[in-house]
């Protein structure tokens, strides 16, 4: 008997996150992979089927070349996965 297919058995809000992340510049794929279990390929056949079309061909051309989205081609001093100022309260 077969596996189902890893990226059947997330939740919307799974996908969502998935999608937010492999957005940002900072977030590598093997984030995603350790907290998802999906691997680079996943990620990218899930950004395919939950984009269009033309928001696909940004992302990718977006992440092509990232050194940020692979933890290998990072510099060794680069441990946060995110700008600092992201996740601070802004004032209205």
């Amino acid at each position: 008997m077969s596996q189902p297919h890893p990226l059947t058995l997330l939740q919307p809000e799974d996908l969502s996150r998935i999608i937010e992340m492999a957005w940002e510049d900072r977030t590598p794929f093997e984030a995603i992979e350790a907290q998802f279990a999906l691997n680079e390929a996943q990620v990218k056949k899930l950004m395919r089927q939950q984009l269009t079309s033309s928001s696909f061909k940004l992302w990718r051309k977006r992440v092509s070349g990232r050194v940020t989205k692979h933890l290998h081609k990072r510099e060794p001093g680069m441990l946060r996965a995110y700008c600092p100022t992201q996740y601070k309260p802004r004032s209205s």
